[in-house]
């Protein structure tokens, strides 16, 4: 287990450091479940920590692990730590967000990151400033702004496309566009997932994903190590 420690700080009722040195401008993030093990949503240390304090963590898991060093106890001169674990699943948290949906929100930095950053027509990879969010059945034309119906396209090849279909273009796809899973969905959206939760949230990712293509970083999000 990776075990990393972090100075002191102060957080209602339990000491609780913010992240500092080479860690404070990469903090990670700590990968909250419900009790069912459901993906719920990203949170910082603090937060993760107040979940510690007030026993609202089910349970815990993951091979990272943040000590937070609080105060020293007046009589036995012992500093006081709370020991976060990269992934925790929350008390109460399955029944709060019963109605939460399974289809992740559509961004358009998550839209280029399940394309891996890749135009649909030509086939090569741009940065996300080169890149559109591109209707493969025009709005103009009934096309829904959903994730099914959009793919990522540099500008001349959208220009080029304009107000077609790609068979009226003729412009064929190189890939088909899918809605993301519930797990792929926390993957797409944070840039910087360590290699436990990564593996936690791909186990739950569906085949036909193109996460699970040969180089993960390319679809713009990179493994932390700290």
């Amino acid at each position: 287990m990776r075990v990393y420690s972090v100075t002191q700080s102060r957080f209602g009722v339990c000491d609780v450091p913010l992240v500092e040195g080479q860690i404070k401008s990469r903090e990670p993030s700590i990968l909250a479940l419900d009790s069912a093990g459901l993906p719920r949503r990203w949170i910082n240390l603090e937060d993760a920590a107040a979940y510690y304090c007030r026993g609202a963590v089910a349970w815990d898991l993951g091979d990272h692990a943040f000590t937070l060093h609080g105060g020293v106890n007046r009589a036995s001169g012992e500093q006081s730590r709370l020991v976060l674990r990269s992934i925790v699943a929350v008390r109460g948290e399955r029944g709060r967000h019963r109605g939460v949906a399974q289809t992740p929100v559509l961004l358009r930095d998550m839209l280029f990151a399940r394309d891996r950053m890749m135009c649909a027509y030509c086939g090569g990879r741009f940065r996300a400033a080169d890149l559109t969010a591109e209707h493969v059945l025009p709005q103009s034309r009934g096309g829904s702004n959903r994730w099914a119906n959009l793919v990522s396209a540099c500008r001349p090849c959208n220009h080029r496309k304009g107000n077609r279909t790609p068979e009226e273009a003729g412009m064929a796809l190189l890939y088909v566009p899918y809605t993301p899973s519930l797990h792929e969905g926390f993957i797409l959206r944070n840039r910087r997932i360590l290699a436990d939760q990564m593996a936690f949230l791909m186990a739950g990712v569906p085949p036909h994903s193109r996460l699970h293509g040969p180089n993960p970083a390319s679809a713009g999000f990179v493994h932390a190590r700290a």
